[in-house]
């Protein structure tokens, strides 16, 4: 894999908005003061009379856009993930999930790939939280191509959606002709040494791991478990009949997040061992990205090190 060209996902999602909002006349986004972090500013420099901009008032964000979508418009709604999953909750389970309205809160910065905004910005509860809602699917992206065509087909399923994007710059994973099912899993390899299902930031490690085992001889596969709600059961247990070791790795706590959503597949389907990378039950801290991510042993070197 090429790990000279990045693009953070919030870019990505920031360019898909405009492609969408060219196509889709009914696409209106909403944000919370952070347009240019959250990369939104690029649609409302393209259509200013479908941007709204509410302020720091996270809670109104998600009510108005309850009240856009029954009118017929199909609202994206942004700011960081601290304050979409956990300021506005309550109007996301009843404003939202219960009345199960056309509402996309595509979440950026979420995870302790923030960095220096230190725990208090540090999202690692998000998906413990959005996939504990009925109606609401959760999707976590991983790399450029995976986060414009999903942002575009999210735009064509009549319910609540939460799409986690990050501030880190992520190589491209796949090319422009991959397929996006959401409930599917993306299988990467055919080792059966161990497999490693991992999401967002995380699945860039994996590969990264799976390139460095294959020197000596040990082949791993890697599982891009991009949709979180509806989970892959399928693969889940077609992976643990078919590989020696399971791993799962995510930017976010291990409690309620990916690892979680995975053991209540294996304890039904096929009870087995499941190792799991992530935040270990606690908050994060201040520092740069990569060195978070190697103080919580979020990297491909510790998945090298937990599978030797």
């Amino acid at each position: 894999m090429d790990y000279t060209e990045k693009k953070a996902t919030r870019q990505s999602y920031g360019e898909a908005l405009v492609e969408l909002g060219e196509k889709n006349n009914s696409i209106v986004v909403l944000d919370a003061d952070l347009s240019s972090a959250t990369k939104t500013d690029l649609f409302a420099k393209k259509f200013p009379n479908r941007f709204f901009d509410i302020g720091i008032a996270e809670q109104d964000m998600i009510a108005t856009s309850a009240g856009l979508a029954t009118c017929g418009k199909i609202p994206y709604v942004s700011t960081f993930a601290m304050f979409a999953a956990g300021r506005a909750y309550d109007q996301i389970r009843n404003s939202v999930c219960y009345p199960k309205l056309n509402v996309k809160i595509c979440a950026t910065h979420a995870g302790i790939t923030v960095g220096e905004d230190g725990a208090t910005h540090q999202m690692i509860e998000d998906i413990s939280l959005m996939r504990t809602l009925p109606n609401m699917t959760v999707l976590s992206m991983s790399d450029d191509v995976q986060t414009k065509k999903v942002i575009e087909k999210i735009s064509k399923i009549n319910a609540p959606v939460y799409v986690r994007l990050a501030r880190l710059a992520v190589p491209k994973i796949y090319d422009e002709n991959q397929e996006f099912e959401i409930g599917k899993a993306i299988q990467i390899g055919q080792g059966t040494d161990a497999t490693v299902f991992a999401t967002g930031v995380t699945v860039v490690e994996a590969i990264k791991a799976k390139e460095e085992l294959e020197k000596k001889g040990i082949n791993i596969r890697v599982v891009d478990m991009w949709s979180i709600k509806p989970i892959d059961e399928e693969m889940i247990v077609k992976c643990a009949k078919e590989t020696k070791k399971l791993i799962s790795i995510e930017d976010h706590n291990i409690i309620g997040g990916l690892g979680s959503a995975i053991s209540e597949v294996l304890t039904e389907k096929y009870p087995c061992k499941l190792q799991r990378i992530g935040i270990n039950d606690t908050f994060g801290k201040s520092g740069k990205a990569e060195e978070l991510m190697k103080y919580f042993g979020i990297t491909a070197d510790n998945i090298m090190k937990i599978i030797l």
